[in-house]
């Protein structure tokens, strides 16, 4: 027993150290966003302010602002129709299962190992021609169809726990295709739509790459705006770290108020495999 609670209070220890290890960043940030700029430097970086100066964050919402209603224009449109989209084609892939199948499933997965930069050009190309190049829907496209392998992976896994005699029975009962995945998938598929929607939400809130060579000027995310908030020759570090607690939060809003229904969700097993 001696030695048992001699390893918990070692287990303890270490997981408190590696917590706050994990958490100098944030204190940093959360510190510097509190300081004026003359405050600012490499040598007091761990100080706490001598004076508490909330016009950063003032500043950083006003230049955030029109940035954050696009991100917000694009993440929710995109996160449920990429949920929505992998739902469906797990389903199908997973319960109603045809002649080749599994290659289409195994096609649909390449898509998460094609690296962003290696279609770049064309994507922008293709974007130009459909007219949606520098806009929100190209974006939430762009999102959409990137989004599609993960999602259906995920949403596979998860439907392939649910019973196959449940599937069986509506079909004697003369139930279709869809009046199965309405009245009997969707009502099971609560957790694994929050497991999902949290992912794409985080993954698409957060993602630089599309969002900084697909959109320009009054069209960018949040964190392109973000990026340039360092400006060009004087970077106020305390509006810049202000800016960039701004831009995390709702992310954070996200797991806080919907974390249980994530762990949840893995440990359902949605994300298994």
């Amino acid at each position: 027993m001696a030695i048992r609670t001699v390893s918990r209070t070692i287990l303890y220890l270490l997981l408190i150290v590696l917590s706050l290890f994990y958490l100098m960043p944030v204190y940093v940030m959360l510190i510097t966003s509190l300081k004026p700029l003359d405050q600012i430097s490499l040598s007091e970086m761990w100080q706490l302010p001598q004076s508490l100066d909330l016009s950063n964050y003032q500043l950083a919402f006003e230049k955030l602002a029109p940035n954050l209603m696009n991100s917000i224009y694009l993440v929710i449109p995109a996160t449920l129709l990429s949920a929505l989209l992998g739902s469906l084609n797990g389903y199908v892939l997973s319960k109603w299962k045809f002649r080749g199948s599994d290659w289409i499933f195994t096609a649909l997965l390449f898509g998460m190992f094609i690296p962003y930069q290696s279609i770049l050009i064309p994507l922008i190309q293709f974007l130009r021609e459909a007219g949606l190049y520098n806009t929100i829907p190209g974006l939430i496209f762009v999102h959409v169809v990137y989004g599609i392998p993960i999602t259906t992976l995920m949403f596979r896994n998860f439907y392939a726990s649910i019973p196959e005699e449940m599937i069986e029975s509506a079909k004697i009962d003369g139930a279709g295709i869809f009046k199965i995945y309405q009245h009997i998938i969707i009502p099971l598929s609560i957790t694994g739509f929050v497991v999902v929607g949290i992912w794409q939400f985080t993954n698409i809130w957060n993602e630089f790459l599309f969002a900084v060579t697909i959109t320009t000027s009054s069209q960018q995310p949040i964190m392109v705006a973000l990026q340039n908030l360092s400006g060009s020759q004087i970077v106020q570090w305390n509006v810049q770290m202000a800016g960039a607690l701004l831009a995390a939060l709702p992310t954070l809003l996200v797991y806080i108020f919907l974390g249980k229904f994530f762990v949840k969700g893995l440990l359902a097993g949605s994300v298994k495999g």
